[in-house]
């Protein structure tokens, strides 16, 4: 697959599924204005499907080019283990028994600070549960904090401009607030083994930054969402007045979380917990809500994807990435991260042979504050997007708004990399 003829084929197709990306919101409006192909344009305008579509069309073109085994062989070749990882953690966050436990624990701290419930509320949701990112992975920080957000401030009573300041601060802050460990954070994993980087060095080098970015963040969103949350009277969810769930199985959900989290760079075992959390969810189905299995497995989809579009790239990144001194580093990553994936920045960045550590510590911090200014950036974003979408306008959000929503937070986080 080194051949330059499908190297340009693959960059081309990768080039086209970021302008699709770009351009999904106006796939939505054309299923509305010709309902007629509603269901193609609405397939189309889908952010989820892009990437799965165009590594479909990828596979099929080395199969015309090259042959239809090396095309079978390099889709083979991909590593699947972050697609599959995200789908089952998703799944298992936004279980009621976990949801619930975090909101209760939020609503408890809420109610004990000196403000107003739900401007604490909010708050909580974009600075405490980011940074928990850091524990129990950027993707379940993503998957709780969206859903326990949404029905505050992502409705459609709240003006667009105000919802994607709320999202950029929200990705921007799951982008860095997992930085506190070696584990949690996908640009991080994988150069942390390689560099030798464990959690006491990303706390001391790069956590306690992204601490302050992120409540600098939330602070600032929180202050802009006041008068609209105010409004919403009071931020209550959905589900919060349900009947109250058995502390047996809030410690099962809990537990076969923790062990998904714990064994997430192992499938077979990760994919066996997940076995027996759906058996156990099906047994004890009066104390659940509907699993989101179908947006769960729309975001695995959009990964896989990336995966088999990003691993045709590497021959353009990496001389880009290692042609650049530390300071120039930092602003490409930045730059780049919005057109591909952080994780696979960091990753080119780890076979580059004798890279200094001051462009090591460059690179990170660049991929991680750019992580949400695109959907792209951080293999989180799509979970977000999937749940928050309904909120928007034609129930889609724009590329444009979102970049928009998070320049200044992406800002206030190169800021304290580059400075403190």
């Amino acid at each position: 697959m080194s051949d330059t003829p499908i190297q340009w084929i693959a960059a081309s197709i990768f080039a086209l599924a970021l302008l699709h990306t770009f351009s999904a919101k106006q796939f939505e409006r054309l299923s509305h204005r010709y309902p007629r192909h509603g269901g193609l344009f609405h397939l189309l305008g889908e952010v989820e499907v892009v990437f799965g579509f165009w590594a479909i069309v990828l596979i099929v073109a080395m199969a015309a080019v090259v042959s239809g085994g090396d095309a079978l062989q390099y889709a083979e070749s991909r590593n699947y283990t972050e697609p599959l990882f995200v789908f089952v953690v998703m799944v298992i966050a936004a279980s009621r028994p976990v949801l619930r436990t975090v909101v209760s624990l939020v609503d408890a701290i809420a109610r004990a600070v000196p403000v107003r419930t739900p401007l604490a509320t909010a708050w909580l949701g974009l600075a405490a549960v980011p940074l928990l990112g850091s524990l129990i992975t950027e993707p379940a920080a993503m998957t709780i904090a969206a859903l326990m957000l949404a029905p505050q401030i992502f409705r459609r009573q709240v003006p667009e401009r105000v919802k994607y300041l709320a999202l950029g601060v929200l990705f921007v802050n799951v982008s860095i607030g997992g930085t506190l460990t070696s584990y949690a954070a996908p640009p991080v994993l994988m150069v942390a083994a390689t560099w030798q980087w464990d959690s006491a060095f990303m706390l001391a080098t790069f956590g306690w930054k992204a601490a302050l970015a992120v409540l600098v963040n939330a602070t600032v969103a929180t202050y802009v969402l006041r008068g609209h949350l105010l409004e919403a009277g009071m931020g209550e969810g959905e589900g919060r007045q349900e009947a109250r769930v058995p502390l047996p199985v809030v410690l099962v959900h809990l537990g076969l979380l923790a062990g998904v989290v714990l064994f997430a760079h192992h499938p077979v075992v990760f994919l066996g917990l997940f076995l027996m959390f759906l058996g156990f969810a099906q047994a004890y189905e009066r104390h659940q809500s509907p699993l989101i299995l179908k947006e769960a497995l729309l975001v695995g989809f959009f990964l896989a994807g990336l995966v088999v579009l990003g691993g045709m790239q590497q021959w353009w990144l990496q001389p880009i990435v290692s042609g650049l001194s530390p300071v120039a580093l930092f602003l490409g990553a930045l730059g780049l991260t919005a057109i591909t994936d952080n994780a696979a920045l960091t990753y080119l960045g780890s076979l580059i042979v004798g890279i200094s550590d001051p462009a090591k510590y460059m690179l990170v911090a660049g991929a991680v504050a750019g992580g949400g200014l695109t959907v792209i950036a951080n293999a989180p974003n799509p979970a977000g997007v999937a749940l928050l979408k309904r909120g928007f306008a034609d129930e889609t959000i724009g590329a444009g708004g979102l970049l928009l929503g998070a320049l200044g937070p992406t800002a206030v986080a190169a800021a304290a990399f580059l400075f403190l």
